[in-house]
């Protein structure tokens, strides 16, 4: 009896064991990666399942798209002529790893260098894991000569070494963790709080309030997730305008230290993709609500709709005194102060809510373009029209005025597309366009209490997959847009294939697949802002984002910039700073 006793009591104490070393084991793999990091991380880049994020990329409608056989057959002889990639290859090995919060960190930024530190859990053995980032770790020592490598001993832990002045990059595991840190001392603390050695437990990432705060507006079920403190960039800022001003004006700041944090997310849904930033800070508007009344100008050809709050007025005296815009936008601006226009003026005259919308009817070539301000006080608009049509030196503007709405036009010099820049304003609004039939037509349609656009189903449908915006809101019907470039663009390519014959060497445009092949997978960008609680919160979906779509948009511009550089042979005269496109906003900032 007692022989059996003891064996349960053994069976138990093993039991709790194991239940212990499992317990433990699961926390510190699961263990959040904020809990590993300084509480004064600079940026933070995190993937919770590379394999989960993959497979849902597979089920999106983009890679369907991609996936169409006509598609596949149209981008044979490009990808062919592009030099062989070992990416696929390096994806196939990372999905034997399953990696698991994969994160990327930037910690602190010093005059030496910045301090930089990653990892993620894998599957399997360090064994399994080390023939894969050990071949890495290899071909980085042969793609640059006279870098060394070392072994070093920490805790329990061994650390490789690479060093190839002034860089470096340390690398551990802590399985099921790999970390690697470009600096000795940043990895082994790292290793510290992993092993629950470190007597810092309160100054990590997630006791922040700011990270916590980020970390409110983002979703459960993230595929990709970024913060940003910008504390270390706006001290800096603050310290330059301090040094450059002789008196600094008092509680002068900029839109960057107002910012309290940055943070994104990135998920899929139902095949779309899914993007959400978040910017705490003070809310800027005191007054005015988004409540689109531009709408009512949309048809059944708009493609693309935008509504945003942007009190213009309340920048007025700070553009009228930026030297830095230079050019037309500067003389302007200058012009209306010198013609007595303030600010007040402005305030007086218009609304906050700007509207912009694009229609391109199947008759049309190239698609029309509308502006949008509300009128609040028609002769005080008026006055401004006038000084902005005097301050455009050397053009002639004509007045009409027709069914109490007055109309200002200017003919361009000739050009590919003809263009007649025209200004209605009416009691209500002021609309601005490429050709005044357009704007005309518009005009009547403003006068309607129904709108073709927001009548439509696609319309309809896509509003409500997000939450209403109170000062931003577009809305990008990609699929009528694509048919429309199709259609006029596609004779174009055709003619320039068959007077060029290098374009056939790289691409089959005989090959291009129908539109009806792409538009089925293309449904609308919708994107929405709002401010929700300590910040605002500006939300994106479709096939892609918009932010991916202007960040496409400019990387696209870029590689045209340069290959035309290039072609020109004037690529060795221009500083590469001239051919790099300023940075595409990802999502609309706030606007005061």
């Amino acid at each position: 009896m007692r022989r059996i006793l003891l064996l349960i009591i053994a069976a138990a104490v093993a039991a709790y064991a194991g239940w212990y070393y499992w317990n433990f084991s699961q926390k510190v793999s699961s263990a959040p990666v904020a809990e590993l990091l300084p509480r004064e991380t600079i940026f933070l880049a995190q993937m919770p399942d590379f394999n989960r994020t993959r497979e849902e990329w597979r089920q999106s409608d983009i890679y369907r798209l991609y996936s169409e056989p006509a598609v596949q057959d149209f981008l044979r002889k490009p990808l062919d002529n592009m030099p062989t990639s070992k990416a696929l290859g390096t994806l196939q090995e990372i999905e034997q790893l399953d990696p698991k919060n994969a994160f990327f960190a930037l910690t602190s930024i010093s005059d030496s260098a910045p301090s930089v530190v990653g990892g993620f859990r894998f599957r399997g053995t360090q064994e399994d894991a080390e023939r894969v980032i050990g071949k890495w770790r290899a071909m980085l020592l042969e793609q640059r000569p006279g870098t060394k490598g070392e072994k070093l001993q920490y805790q329990g832990h061994e650390i490789d070494v690479v060093r190839a002045t002034p860089f470096t990059l340390a690398t551990t595991y802590d399985r099921p963790w790999f970390f690697a840190a470009t600096n000795v001392t940043e990895l082994k603390t790292l290793l510290d709080r992993v092993d629950h050695r470190a007597k810092d437990s309160g100054e990590t990432l997630d006791k922040d309030d700011a990270y916590r705060t980020a970390t409110s507006h983002r979703p459960s079920n993230y595929a990709a997730f970024f913060y940003l403190q910008p504390k270390a960039f706006s001290e800096r800022l603050a310290a330059l305008r301090a040094a450059v001003q002789s008196s600094p004006t008092p509680g002068e700041t900029t839109m960057l230290e107002k910012m309290r944090c940055i943070a994104g997310s990135s998920r899929f849904e139902n095949g779309k993709i899914r993007d959400v930033l978040f910017l705490g800070m003070p809310k800027l508007e005191t007054d005015g609500t988004l409540n689109r009344s531009s709408l009512t100008l949309g048809t059944k050809e708009t493609f693309f709709y935008l509504a945003m709050l942007l009190n213009l007025g309340e920048k007025m005296e700070t553009l009228n005194q930026a030297a830095a815009l230079g050019g037309a936008v500067q003389k302007v601006f200058q012009d209306l102060a010198t013609s007595g226009i303030a600010a007040d003026d402005w305030k007086a005259a218009f609304g906050l809510e700007l509207g912009a919308l694009a229609d391109w009817p199947s008759s049309a070539h190239w698609p029309s373009l509308l502006l949008t301000l509300p009128v609040l006080d028609m002769a005080k608009a008026g006055k401004i029209i006038e000084a902005f049509t005097r301050a455009d030196g050397g053009a002639i503007w004509t007045q009409t005025e027709k069914d109490g709405v007055r109309y200002f036009s200017k003919q361009s010099p000739g050009t590919l597309v003809a263009i007649t820049p025209t200004i209605a304003l009416s009691d209500r609004i002021l609309i601005a366009g490429l050709n005044p039939v357009s704007v005309e037509e518009a005009v009547k349609r403003s006068t309607s209490s129904s709108s073709e656009l927001a009548d439509s189903q696609t319309y309809m449908a896509a509003e409500r997959l997000l939450p209403a915006p109170t000062n931003f809101f577009s809305y990008v019907d990609t699929a009528l847009l694509y048919s429309r470039l199709d259609a006029s663009l596609r004779p174009m390519l055709l003619m320039a294939a068959a007077f060029v014959p290098a374009i056939a060497r790289s691409v089959d445009l005989g090959k291009l697949p129908s539109p009806e092949v792409i538009t089925k997978h293309l449904s609308p960008i919708v994107s929405s802002q709002r401010y929700d609680r300590d910040g605002y919160v500006a939300e994106s979906l479709g096939p892609i984002t918009l932010d991916q779509a202007a960040i496409g948009l400019a990387i696209l511009s870029g590689v045209g910039t340069a290959r035309q550089q290039a072609a020109t042979g004037f690529g060795s005269l221009v500083p590469s700073s001239s051919a790099t496109p300023q940075p595409a906003v990802s999502s609309p900032s706030p606007t005061p």
